[in-house]
């Protein structure tokens, strides 16, 4: 790699740049390699024309394997994702939400905790006290969620506390109109989590999705409770919900919006600025993650700066590698920032296609 140039924001970003180039070809390298490969990887490359570790010289160069399709990851067997170099690691298995389908299976080893330890690099110490305790109110099961929250808690030397909560039945009581039950159910979760709060008053930092911390908000003053930081994200993260959390919900607590799932990990907000009109932008964990803002009907083709357009992610661990992958959100291509070096994603929001078939449950 060249010689680093941090003296300024533009040296920054040409920085940013290399590294991530530098980053592609080391997971090339070892998702292709037969020593360290996955079964999957190792078959995708038995019907390429060319060697990828040859071809591949960094980011820009992923085009020449298409577009990583969210079928691949729906059923069995899971272990054709495990990269031959990590055999003998205990794993976990975990799911995404199943709302478009059958849900899609990601295997981790250490991805999770790496993930959550960056993402505590950007939370402050005041609103989230190293050995204050934590209560994750959102969905438990067969999430990475769930675990990487509990891990968040533990590297920032707090206990986390639970509820028990199933997206998925949220999402077939909104499929079936089942309005009433929904709502009995939505009780039956705050409840839990007032429970929690009212028997621990060592909780200081909550997660939560914006729909929960909405009920839960209307039946206790969070900060009197004792919380100090909400980590909160989900598809209804608009704008208009975050000047909601702020100056009505949660006033004078430290609120930080988050965007994530179970392929790429977890992208950090712009630090918070009134000058933002509350407008959110969320920047990806480079290198291990990439966002590319994309036109929706070519997805080759990347937009500029300030224009709307489809999230292709892609994500670069050695544990899973996943190029150029059409997620189902939309937003707003963001310029690189101080802290985050590279491009990132300002108000994000379902894609406009799916809006009217894509159940959100919870989130």
């Amino acid at each position: 790699m060249g010689t680093a140039n941090t003296t300024t924001f533009d040296g920054k970003v040409a920085d940013a740049r290399r590294c991530l180039d530098e980053h592609v070809r080391e997971m090339v390298a070892w998702h292709f390699s037969p020593e360290t490969g996955s079964p999957f990887w190792l078959e995708f490359a038995g019907r390429l024309d060319f060697d990828p570790r040859e071809k591949i010289g960094g980011y820009d160069d992923l085009k020449l394997l298409g577009h990583f399709q969210d079928e691949w990851l729906r059923g069995g067997p899971v272990r054709r994702w495990l990269p031959k170099g990590l055999e003998g690691k205990p794993l976990y298995a975990f799911e995404t939400g199943g709302s478009t389908g059958l849900p899609k299976t990601r295997l981790n080893a250490e991805d999770f905790q790496t993930d959550y330890e960056m993402f505590s690099d950007n939370l402050s110490d005041e609103g989230f006290p190293r050995g204050g305790d934590w209560l994750m109110l959102g969905p438990t099961g067969p999430r990475r969620l769930r675990l990487s929250i509990e891990h968040l808690a533990q590297h920032r030397d707090g206990v986390c506390f639970f509820v028990d909560l199933d997206p998925r039945w949220v999402n077939r009581l909104v499929k079936d109109r089942r309005y009433r039950e929904l709502d009995a159910y939505k009780e039956h979760v705050t409840d839990q989590a007032l429970k929690v709060l009212r028997g621990h008053d060592t909780i200081r930092c909550l997660f939560t999705t914006p729909k929960l911390l909405e009920a839960l908000a209307e039946k206790i003053s969070l900060a009197k409770t004792g919380i100090t930081g909400i980590f909160c994200g989900g598809t209804e993260m608009t704008a208009q919900f975050h000047r909601f959390a702020r100056e009505e919900l949660a006033p004078g607590i430290d609120f930080v919006p988050t965007y994530g799932n179970t392929l790429m990990g977890l992208a950090c907000p712009k630090p918070y600025d009134p000058a933002d009109g509350y407008a959110i932008t969320y920047y990806p964990p480079a290198p291990r993650a990439v966002f590319e803002i994309v036109q929706p009907d070519d997805p080759d083709v990347t937009v500029a700066h300030g224009e709307v357009g489809r999230v292709m992610l892609t994500t670069l661990t050695r544990e899973f590698f996943m190029p150029r992958f059409l997620e189902r959100d939309e937003g707003e291509r963001a310029e690189p920032c101080e802290r985050f070096p590279w491009d990132g994603v300002r108000d994000l929001r379902l894609l406009s296609s799916l809006q009217s078939s894509v159940v959100v449950g919870v989130y």
